[in-house]
């Protein structure tokens, strides 16, 4: 072509067909746009607006799942919930569809608490038998069942992994330390203390030997301030050389709730775990919005952050039903962790109110 040559010589487009076709261009632009995932900038609690107890929160390729103890309407067994961005939920079914064989008859389903290992998923959680249906002296179980993708459907492997009195047994929270290659079991409730014990090869069963070590146990006394009367619902997380222990006391829900997360930390998986004394142990606790947080995960969003996702009920509507006890409304709750001294917290100290930067999720 001859640079000197005007474009005209080469076939003037007509008027109305370019103007079709930037009207074109900008419907695909306009599309793509709409169709792109928007990344919120902010958030506000709660994050599932629903009863969600107990949330544990694991991400799976690009999706978080959220997994919380039986619930909703339809009642599901494991209730299992998904989000992008850790700011938008959505609940989309049960876990655990179908009930194990020794817990066929009962509807007491807790604190669920997945991992991914070897290709496949994991579900830790409580359960209890149909035996205390007629053995009162029959308390809970942990259990465990197994799926291909992380929302499942889960199967019970066909057998309680430890069963006792009370509900001594629940909570469970599988970690695989990094350090020795362990894979390791958390729980405890019921008045007595945060244990330990490593599970077999299988992740189904305890390594043959072994035995459950206390970490982090109650403190008897008969001031209503204190939080660890009872504790239950660990979570571990590794920061900066220090495994920290999470967990939660002292009252749940009811008229009485009186609920909030505390931490220890240890340079072993396994402890001693050192606790700091009261306040100072607490990671947070109510406040004039929220009633009785507790039982958390923690996860780390796209960049770097650390994040607590907890339960906690609002205050404003306390129960999912007029004929529900009070403060059984537990809705799921997300605040950032910060570090301070080798110690982690929520900011002030209890659930945020209002909007709040989002996590970084992509």
């Amino acid at each position: 072509m001859n640079p000197q040559q005007p474009i005209a010589s080469m076939g003037a487009i007509p008027h109305d067909h370019a103007m079709r076709s930037v009207a074109v261009l900008a419907v695909i632009m306009l599309a793509s746009c709409v169709s792109a995932p928007q990344v919120p900038r902010n958030y506000a609690n709660p994050v599932l607006n629903a009863d969600f107890p107990d949330p544990s929160v694991i991400r799976a390729g690009r999706r978080y799942y959220a997994f919380g103890t039986q619930g909703g309407d339809p009642v599901r067994n494991i209730q299992v919930a998904v989000s992008d961005d850790l700011v938008h939920w959505q609940a989309i079914g049960d876990a655990l569809p179908v009930k194990p064989s020794w817990a066929s008859r009962t509807q007491d389903f807790w604190a669920p608490d997945v991992m991914a290992a070897e290709g496949r998923y994991y579900l830790y959680y409580s359960a209890k038998p149909d035996a205390a249906l007629t053995d009162a002296s029959r308390g809970l179980c942990l259990a465990v069942a197994t799926a291909e993708r992380p929302e499942g459907p889960f199967r019970d492997s066909g057998r309680p992994l430890q069963c006792g009195e009370g509900f001594v047994n629940i909570d469970p929270h599988a970690f695989d330390d990094p350090a020795t290659g362990r894979r390791l079991l958390y729980w405890g409730s019921g008045f007595g203390p945060i244990k330990v014990r490593e599970l077999g090869a299988d992740r189904m069963s305890f390594a043959a030997r072994s035995a459950e070590q206390p970490l982090v146990g109650t403190i008897k006394t008969d001031d209503e301030r204190e939080y660890r009367r009872l504790v239950e619902g660990a979570w571990i997380t590794r920061h900066s050389g220090y495994y920290y222990l999470f967990f939660s006391g002292d009252n749940c829900c009811g008229e009485k709730a009186h609920y909030a997360v505390m931490v220890a930390r240890s340079r072993f998986a396994t402890g001693p775990f050192e606790v700091r004394t009261r306040p100072l142990y607490l990671v947070v606790e109510g406040n004039d919005a929220w009633v009785a947080p507790g039982h958390n995960s923690v996860v780390t969003d796209a960049a770097g952050q650390d994040w607590l996702v907890y339960h906690g009920v609002d205050r404003r509507q306390p129960r999912a039903r007029p004929t529900d006890d009070v403060n059984t409304r537990r809705v799921m709750l997300m605040d950032r962790l910060v570090w301070r001294g080798g110690w982690p917290e929520v900011t002030g100290k209890g659930p945020s109110s209002g909007p709040r930067p989002a996590p970084v999720t992509r």
